[in-house]
């Protein structure tokens, strides 16, 4: 069974910076795609970046384009979520989560994410 641990939550000021990790255990690491999702207050979550296994492709949600990037390091079965330039906006709790395979499903829908760690906090101030 996959097992999802998210750390890096804080709080940081507007136009600030954060680095999520993910760290994975428990399964193949290598041949699955890991996406990080958030959840504001009274909102739903979003998919926001998704990094494939062995090709390394990635997607973004359009809300995060151009600020965040995403990146994994095999070697420490670890998915990394670099956030920039930070808005009250993204405020919320951080989620990592893995579908059944290496490839990224939509990020538009939570089911195809099998698996899925507690979550981080991320809170930025105006």
């Amino acid at each position: 069974q996959l097992q999802l641990v998210e750390s890096g939550g804080g709080l940081v000021q507007s136009g600030g910076s954060l680095r999520l990790s993910c760290s994975v255990s428990g399964g193949d690491f290598n041949n699955r795609a890991i996406a990080w999702f958030r959840q504001g207050s009274g909102k739903e979550r979003e998919g926001i970046a998704c990094i494939a296994a062995s090709t390394g492709d990635t997607r973004f949600g359009d809300s995060v384009k151009g600020r965040f990037t995403i990146s994994r390091d095999d070697a420490k079965n670890t998915v990394y979520l670099q956030m920039n330039s930070l808005e009250p906006e993204d405020t919320g709790i951080y989620f990592c989560a893995a579908p059944p395979g290496p490839r990224c499903a939509t990020l538009l829908l939570t089911w195809p994410y099998r698996s899925w760690g507690q979550g981080t906090q991320v809170t930025v101030s105006s």
